[in-house]
């Protein structure tokens, strides 16, 4: 499609410190044939809104284990994870659950 889509992503539980401590990213992805999925949502991010440590972000292509990811305040593994197709105003949620101590 040739739509861009806008969209909100935030980052909590400790998430936000890899960037720049910002919760909040008001985010109108480029267009691209292909619908944007959760899987090259997460390498767009890592490119360009991540800021420091990917390592603590991602693993592989997807997140790390110990982030939740929610869309639309539910939990991705009901919407089928990397596979998830995002629809123009969805809310993704990324919440850190690792404490370091």
């Amino acid at each position: 499609s040739t739509i861009s889509v806008g969209h909100c992503f935030y980052f909590r539980g400790g998430a936000e410190l890899l960037f720049d401590g910002v919760k909040k990213h008001q985010v109108t992805l480029p267009c691209q044939p292909e619908p944007w999925d959760i899987r090259n949502l997460l390498k767009w991010i890592k490119q360009n809104l991540l800021k420091e440590r990917p390592e603590l972000f991602m693993q592989g292509e997807s997140v790390r284990p110990g982030i939740l990811v929610l869309i639309n305040d539910a939990d991705w593994e009901l919407m089928g994870e990397l596979d998830y197709k995002l629809q123009d105003q969805d809310n993704v949620l990324f919440i850190s659950t690792l404490h370091g101590g």
